[in-house]
């Protein structure tokens, strides 16, 4: 009789420790989810500031037409890439790992519940978040000349074709990968890619009227609400935490959870230090403290410590921060004397800036330096030289640049025929 209750005992131990293993087991896997879902809104979240920053750095008049291009990028974007673009980026390797495919759309078959083991449902809604992003960097560059439609179009290719593709060759698996290069959240594979096609769009469709004088004179033209753009960065950096402890992709477990904290106090660490120097070094050149340098410098600090936050120390992520806040400032002067019309420093903030932070990584982080510059090189390449030749098949085509007219009224009017601040019209009675 001993015997039976002995082995009935060990029955009903080994049932409640298989039971506890599983609740543990499901525990961690709702957690991690919901982890990445959250991250997934915060960095959805940051269209809003790049909206907000893009409309009050430049003319009121066009107010309208940036808020519809953020916006747009991001529905569009969703399209886009629910049914093609994801599976580009995260499908099987062809070409020797230059292409990858897996289908249309996205699985629905959820995994056996573990740490780690992420739901492809919310894995999809955190990636087509950065997707989002990259395109709409690039609605800042091109601002007030550029016509909806083009746009529109633009958004389409580079959502679905081009970052899935360059996306493979790094977090897809592909050549990159398998050449060691490192990029953790994307100051390559997103930033650069929207800098670097903002830069060919800039290119393309040339300056604003009036941007540029023709002996050579540089006349700014000052965007119509500093609060907007104040608060559009705040919104940012405040998104970027989904953005960098996001990729980490799980928070379970003592290695995730230290990751997670070093990740975002290195993201904070760089985003300050950007914002202090890009201030002095614009306060030493113009002799008065800017506010806008200040802004892009935090963003350029952001878009510096993404590629690198889980692999540096605290130290170093200062010094990776201040060298973008000096990066962006210089980068925004090299447009000017280049005559390159770009109203947000997209260029400097996330294309110079994001290629700062791929190289870092090799000079402070445990990774080959000659790996991380064919990286910071090749995608750059990819997003300008596709970009660039989309730009001006639609130039050639006569649908790039609105008219004279048209951009002196206004795009908001021109384009849309609606107004963000109606009512403010001064009429003269006949």
């Amino acid at each position: 009789m001993k015997k039976i209750f002995l082995i009935m005992a060990m029955i009903l131990l080994s049932q409640t420790v298989l039971f506890a293993s599983s609740e543990t087991a499901i525990n961690a896997y709702a957690i991690d989810n919901m982890f990445l879902f959250l991250a997934a809104v915060l960095v959805l979240f940051m269209q809003s500031g790049f909206a907000m920053l893009e409309a009050g750095l430049n003319r009121s008049k066009n107010v309208v037409n940036i808020l519809f291009k953020n916006f747009m990028d991001m529905s569009l974007g969703v399209i886009l890439y629910y049914a093609i673009g994801y599976s580009l980026m995260y499908g099987n390797s062809y070409l020797g790992g230059w292409f990858g495919f897996a289908g249309f759309g996205i699985s629905s078959v959820p995994p056996t519940p573990a740490a780690g083991a992420l739901n492809p449902q919310v894995d999809w809604l955190f990636q087509v978040a950065f997707a989002a992003t990259a395109a709409t960097i690039v609605s800042g560059s091109v601002a007030g000349r550029m016509q909806f439609k083009s746009y529109l179009i633009y958004s389409i290719i580079i959502t679905g074709l081009v970052y899935p593709i360059s996306g493979f060759w790094k977090w897809g698996g592909g050549w990159l990968d398998a050449l060691g290069f490192y990029d953790f959240a994307g100051s390559i594979v997103v930033h650069s890619v929207g800098g670097f096609a903002g830069l060919a769009g800039a290119l393309v469709l040339g300056p604003r009227i009036g941007r540029f004088s023709r002996n050579g004179q540089v006349n700014a033209i000052p965007g119509h609400n500093l609060a907007l753009a104040a608060l559009g960065v705040f919104i940012l950096w405040i998104g970027w935490y989904g953005f960098n402890p996001g990729s980490q992709l799980a928070i379970t477990g003592a290695d995730n959870t230290n990751a997670v904290m070093l990740i975002a106090t290195n993201t904070t660490l760089a985003a300050a230090a950007g914002a202090v120097f890009s201030m002095l070094l614009a306060w030493s050149l113009y002799k008065k403290p800017d506010l806008t340098m200040a802004l892009n410098g935090a963003l350029a600090g952001l878009v510096g410590i993404t590629a690198n936050c889980d692999s540096v120390t605290n130290n170093e992520a200062i010094i990776i921060g201040l060298v973008a806040g000096i990066l962006v400032v210089l980068g925004i002067k090299l447009l000017d004397n280049l005559k390159i019309d770009d109203p947000v420093g997209a260029w400097p903030v996330h294309g110079l800036c994001g290629i700062w932070g791929g190289i870092a990584t090799g000079i402070f982080g445990p990774y080959s330096l000659t790996s991380q510059i064919i990286g910071s090189v090749v995608i750059p390449i990819w997003a300008f030289g596709t970009m660039y030749a989309l730009f001006t098949f639609l130039k050639s085509l006569g649908i790039l640049r609105v008219s004279e007219e048209d951009e002196l009224r206004g795009l908001d009017i021109s384009e849309h025929g609606e107004e963000a601040y109606s009512g403010f019209q001064i009429f003269t009675a006949e």
